[in-house]
């Protein structure tokens, strides 16, 4: 196989699960698709080196995420933080709502933060999984994934009862449930 067909056979199996990821990063779809592109350029640029990993989509995942956190040092957030939270719908209970604020709160969070909870929860992933995609200790991961479950329930108390708690049972903590 040569070296554009590989490449177009990983994307062909790879793209839509890592845009939902690039999505779910950074909030917004137009800097999804670019966090997508420029890692996949310089994917390509390299591919005939990569081609020979066992588990690209876990490069590609990893590469992902230290692109979204350089981006995120570089241009910082542009958002502007305000003292009280918009008001919100009466309905707690419409799923449409909840995931509004639930975007609304992710997207105050740190990169770090951000993409812990994505990993861990979204892709249900386990600790020592998120901390080999983000090159950090399973101790890093743990304190991120805290932090910002905190800071969640603080930004948003009406998610609070949907957030996971995070104990010192090492069933929760290690991913048994897989």
């Amino acid at each position: 196989m040569d070296r554009d067909a590989a490449f177009t056979a990983f994307l062909d199996t790879h793209q839509r699960p890592l845009l939902r990821l690039c999505y779910l990063l950074t909030g917004e779809v137009h800097l999804a698709e670019d966090l997508l592109q420029s890692v996949l350029v310089r994917m390509l640029g390299r591919w005939p080196k990569l081609r020979h990993i066992d588990n690209l989509d876990a490069y590609a995942r990893k590469a992902l995420v230290n692109q979204y956190i350089s981006w995120r040092r570089r241009r910082g957030s542009g958002e502007v933080l305000r003292s009280e939270l918009p008001e919100r719908a009466h309905s707690s209970e419409d799923s449409a709502v909840l995931r509004i604020v639930l975007r609304q709160a992710l997207m105050r969070l740190t990169p770090k933060q951000r993409a812990v909870l994505v990993l861990r929860f979204y892709e249900d992933r386990t600790e020592r999984e998120v901390a080999e995609l983000m090159g950090c200790s399973v101790g890093t991961v743990k304190s991120q994934a805290h932090h910002a479950l905190a800071r969640l329930r603080a930004l948003a108390p009406e998610l609070a009862s949907y957030l996971p708690v995070l104990n010192d049972d090492p069933a929760w903590n290690e991913g048994a449930r897989r």
